[in-house]
């Protein structure tokens, strides 16, 4: 398995504004050195996590980002994202093209737009307006998210928008950037791992909380000790304290540790349910076997 000199972790959100709050980006390079936030004035955008990419890109960086996001909506359970539609598209890729098209006069890379449609909002769970095609109780799941479930963690419906929980905004805003990148950094794994350049991985920051001791219920952390504890269950060295400690600063820097040490387990690349159908119309949350 190709061996990687950096690991970038990006915690992602979908909030509707120019810079949410919950975008963070932290970075590890190889070895056991402790990861540092990557930080722009005042704050990041969409659209600047984007062109940082892009960067990544042009530069040929040798780094494996994870994005802590899902890439697609569940397909293999019903045959297609949104039955009933004659317009649903029949991959991954078509799906981010569409999502992008729909939101393309939304601002900061936002998707409100496409939640808003009279057609596709029928699928979704929203505040005070759930869809007559929202399947009861926790919505539809990808088949990494079922297998996520196996595994003992509590995945959310790429279609639920309501609540603390809900990760159907920060999916929608991600195809949107996903889709700007596409042809130029490989996602796994609707793409091959490269043998040089950046690739793109889609995490799952309990994972990594898991991996380092973090009990359940307890996967936020939020103040320095409790943070060197995780990373040196990780191996890394303890970081450099921050100004201020909240989710998003905390999950990304220990996400890009636990990525370190994860991308060098073959079997994380080759999952037991990850089948081509899966791969090209799902994808794969990386660090579930």
């Amino acid at each position: 398995m190709r061996r990687f000199a950096r690991f970038a972790a990006i915690d992602w959100s979908g909030q509707a504004v120019a810079r949410p709050k919950g975008l963070a980006v932290a970075v590890a390079d190889a070895g056991d050195a402790a990861p540092v936030l990557v930080t722009r004035p005042g704050g990041w955008s969409r659209g600047d996590v984007r062109d940082w990419l892009v960067d990544l890109a042009d530069t040929s960086a040798d780094i494996v980002v994870g994005l802590d996001l899902s890439p697609a909506l569940p397909f293999v359970d019903r045959g297609a994202y949104f039955p009933g539609w004659a317009e649903s598209p029949e991959d991954a890729r078509s799906l981010w093209a569409i999502v992008d098209r729909m939101a393309a006069a939304d601002p900061y890379l936002s998707a409100t737009s496409v939640v808003d449609d009279v057609e596709l909002s029928r699928h979704f769970r929203r505040h005070r307006a759930c869809g007559d095609r929202f399947e009861a109780g926790r919505g539809r799941l990808r088949v990494c998210e079922h297998a996520q479930r196996s595994a003992g963690l509590s995945p959310t419906s790429c279609f639920n928008l309501v609540g603390a929980a809900q990760v159907g905004k920060s999916s929608l805003t991600g195809m949107r950037v996903l889709h700007a990148l596409h042809g130029r950094i490989p996602i796994w794994p609707f793409d091959p791992v490269p043998d040089n350049g950046p690739l793109i991985v889609e995490i799952y920051t309990t994972i990594a909380a898991r991996e380092a001791g973090v009990r359940a219920g307890r996967s936020k952390l939020r103040d320095g000790s409790s943070l060197d504890t995780a990373l040196t269950a990780l191996g890394s060295a303890p970081h450099d304290p921050l100004a201020r400690y909240d989710d998003h600063a905390t999950d990304a820097l220990l996400t890009a540790a636990w990525l370190r040490q994860a991308t060098g387990r073959d079997s994380l690349w080759h999952p037991v349910g990850l089948h081509e159908e899966v791969a090209r119309t799902e994808g794969w949350t990386f660090g579930v076997a």
